[in-house]
């Protein structure tokens, strides 16, 4: 089976027959290849493109070689650049690869010279891809210990995650927006023996439809309008790692039919493409609502789900789980305090009170945003509730309980006595910050205090003042 070069060669060069000669050597080889003329049309190809090597004139009608290979790396630092020349001397040669380029070729070229050339060029360039994603990623850690949790549900995944990590086995990853589902997919890859592959995400559901094909399996020049250059899609990018497709509901049925094909028999074809690409690739998927569900509504292959659906893992929500909410606030508060030089070490009993009580219908990724909008307002070393998001401080009704015994004015006083009383220990007995909260004058809110027999200073001796 054919697969689509994977080596992409630009070729800059003012000399009609250098082209020709160079098109039909590179070309032969099986490699892409795209040609220009001068200096500023060889900016715009690498700035539209994405190229492995680069053969560059060293004289050129606009910009002289050396001039321009600065600029060549500045847009594709990692792209190998071999100078061309029929006036070679040690001198030009010295300057060339100071200036930063990796090889040097004199004219008459030669094929196998050039092919030589390319071929060590391309896989410098491979080498250096690879290690720059290493170093982006080696201070990220993507074992169990970013998953925090203590809870016996979480605790049983983490045995399921091991047991499936290293395999190639297609994992289907449901749980509501939130709860964490691209770091179980993380810990999957990186406990991997494809670990050394790439871990590729892409959100489904934030790629437009006439774009989504064209991101996972790639294009060639001219396939569609605006396709100025091939373009790698995020399969081939991820050969012999891990792809990671989040909300997969929302992908069309004509790309869920490609996708299908890709886990059968591990090939595609770029659009535009007549050759299928091959590709080593485990995918991995996530959705916030029951797939299944969607298979019955039509929205989704039912062929697709059994082949993403050999292993499921349904992630709880935060509420599911309530004993890992402090041990996951503490996380944050220590992450936080670190990104904003603070020295914070503990949350009020309130403020843990209501971490416990509240909600969190946006789950994980909802508890960490209040924790850094805490931290950043946090002017103390003791988080207090007035420091939590305003629109999370109101009490859920499952909570209240409603005085139906009570008279009218009886149920209003008490419930006017317990708000008042909530106030003043988000505000940590600040009487004029509770009156400001409540609308009122603060003479109207002493007044309120005196009829109830409310005192300020209790609340703000709950708080350690």
């Amino acid at each position: 089976m054919n697969k689509l070069p994977e080596i992409r060669v630009l070729v800059i060069d003012d000399e009609e027959p250098i082209r020709e000669i160079l098109s039909q050597i590179i070309s032969n080889a099986g490699y892409q290849i795209q040609v220009v003329a001068d200096g500023n049309s060889g900016l715009k190809a690498m700035g539209e493109g994405d190229y492995d090597v680069v053969l560059l004139d060293m004289h050129l009608p606009d910009i002289q070689g050396l001039e321009l290979i600065p600029r060549l790396k500045e847009i594709s630092p990692e792209t190998s650049l071999i100078m061309i020349t029929g006036h070679a001397t040690v001198e030009s040669a010295v300057k060339a690869i100071r200036s930063g380029a990796y090889d040097y070729l004199e004219k008459p070229l030669h094929t196998d010279g050039v092919l030589l050339a390319i071929s060590q060029a391309a896989e410098r360039k491979k080498l250096m891809d690879q290690n720059r994603y290493l170093q982006q990623t080696l201070d990220q850690r993507y074992g169990f210990e970013n998953i925090i949790a203590k809870s016996k549900k979480m605790l049983t995944i983490f045995d399921l995650i091991r047991k499936i990590a290293d395999t190639s086995t297609t994992v289907l990853i449901q749980g509501e927006s939130g709860t964490g589902k691209e770091l179980v997919a993380r810990a999957i890859h990186f406990n991997s023996r494809r670990k050394g592959g790439r871990f590729v995400p892409l959100n489904c559901g934030g790629i437009p439809e006439t774009l989504l094909e064209s991101e996972l399996f790639g294009h060639t020049k001219g396939a569609f309008t605006g396709a100025a250059a091939s373009k790698q899609g995020l399969f081939q990018v991820a050969d012999k790692g891990t792809v990671f497709l989040d909300e997969v509901a929302t992908m069309p049925l004509s790309t869920q039919v490609k996708l299908l094909r890709v886990l059968q028999e591990g090939v595609f074809y770029p659009v535009g493409a007549t050759a299928p690409v091959e590709v080593d690739v485990r995918v991995l998927a996530a959705a916030n609502q029951d797939l299944e569900q969607e298979v019955k509504k039509g929205i989704f292959r039912q062929d697709l789900f059994y082949r993403l659906n050999v292993i499921q893992i349904n992630l709880p929500s935060l509420r599911e789980r309530p004993e890992d909410i402090l041990l996951l606030a503490h996380h944050f508060l220590k992450k936080y305090c670190l990104e904003q030089s603070k020295d914070i070490r503990e949350f009020s009993p309130e403020a843990a009170e209501y971490l416990t009580r509240h909600n969190w219908p946006g789950n994980v990724r909802e508890l960490e945003n209040a924790i850094e909008h805490a931290v950043a307002l946090c002017a103390g070393s003791v988080v207090t509730i007035g420091e939590m998001p305003r629109h999370s401080q109101s009490v859920e009704l499952d909570q209240v309980m409603l005085p139906l015994d009570r008279t009218m004015k009886e149920a209003r006083d008490i419930f006017e006595k317990q708000y008042v009383e909530g106030l003043l220990r988000i505000t940590r007995g600040n009487v004029t910050k509770a009156a400001v909260m409540a609308g009122m004058a603060r003479q109207n809110m002493q007044l309120k205090l005196r009829d109830y027999g409310i005192s300020s200073k209790t609340f703000s001796l709950k708080n350690g003042e």
